[in-house]
């Protein structure tokens, strides 16, 4: 009975989102920095979306799938960020049990289907550049939707079996969890029990999720790489590597950071550093999502002006 009550005190109390106290001058620079890079992925994403959606000339797999990208941007830190900032300002830093659960299935939930929509677009990459001609018949609506839609349910299937088995660990009255967010590996650490299977599960997860999706992409870049090099023109190579340059950046950014935190053992005493790298992919990255795809992209600089312009009323040509 003792052991019970024990377990259930983190259900009833909720717990402590220990963060960055151990670095308490730096916690106002941390909450003014955060609040603004989220400001700016806001704005950005948000831009991103409305001018794929306005401008009928950015009708096409690569910002329809980019606008995706966007949308999971703004959940995901929408899911994060704001408790973050609440933690670096107040002193209590303390999470409900149900907050702490809605963050876990949603933050996983969009995390996994991030990375499942980059291997996708890594495939829209590939039939641009290595099959031009065809480019609009197999890259036709419905397989895009097919594909979105193949990206957010496996996200919310890994989401529902991982979560709910580390929910599932009894915490027995642990309630201080040494992170700024409620994630699985540190919840995983956070339990009284043995939790072999866990991370088992978590490392098999990690695989699906994370080597299949890049070594997909490396594949699709291995075939592009090929295809670019055997163009003659420098302008025709240039103009090939530029439709592929930006997803490559991204791609480098958001699995880099995230390899580190998921393919490592859960109680792995590396995960002290997890904090930082997750401050890294939870804020940092998908501020630098829109700007990477934006000043590096004529056309959609282009359309914004245009959009902007109608709005304003303005000609900026």
């Amino acid at each position: 009975m003792g052991m019970r009550r024990r377990t259930n005190e983190s259900s009833l109390t909720g717990f402590i989102l220990l963060g960055f106290s151990d670095h308490p001058r730096l916690q106002k620079a941390l909450f003014l920095t955060i609040l603004i890079l989220y400001l700016l992925t806001i704005m950005g994403n948000t831009t991103i979306i409305l001018v794929s959606h306005l401008d009928p000339k950015l009708h096409m797999p690569m910002y329809f799938f980019l606008s995706h990208l966007s949308f999971l941007d703004l959940c995901f830190t929408s899911s994060v960020i704001p408790q973050l900032l609440v933690n670096l300002w107040d002193p209590r830093e303390t999470i409900t049990y149900g907050g702490c659960i809605v963050q876990l299935y949603v933050s996983h939930a969009l995390g996994a289907t991030e990375c499942v929509l980059l291997a996708v677009m890594s495939y829209d990459r590939y039939v641009a550049v290595c099959r031009p001609l065809h480019y609009t018949v197999l890259m036709h609506p419905r397989l895009c939707k097919i594909l979105a839609s193949l990206a957010w349910l496996s996200g919310v299937a890994t989401t529902l079996v991982q979560s709910t088995l580390t929910l599932q660990l009894p915490f027995c009255g642990h309630r201080q969890v040494d992170h700024f967010i409620c994630e699985v590996p540190v919840l995983i650490k956070l339990s009284c029990k043995d939790t072999t299977f866990n991370e088992a599960e978590l490392f098999v997860a990690s695989i699906l999720f994370l080597v299949v999706p890049v070594s997909f992409i490396l594949v699709s870049y291995g075939y592009i790489a090929q295809a670019v090099l055997q163009i003659k023109s420098t302008s025709g190579r240039q103009k090939a590597f530029g439709t592929c340059s930006s997803h490559l950046m991204v791609v480098i950014v958001f699995y880099g950071t995230i390899i580190f935190m998921y393919l490592q053992p859960a109680k792995s005493k590396y995960k002290d550093q997890g904090k930082f790298v997750s401050l890294f992919y939870t804020v940092v990255t998908p501020m630098l999502n829109p700007l990477i795809y934006t000043l590096r992209n004529k056309e959609f600089k282009g359309a914004l002006k245009k959009v902007l312009g109608n709005i304003l009323g303005i000609n900026f040509t």
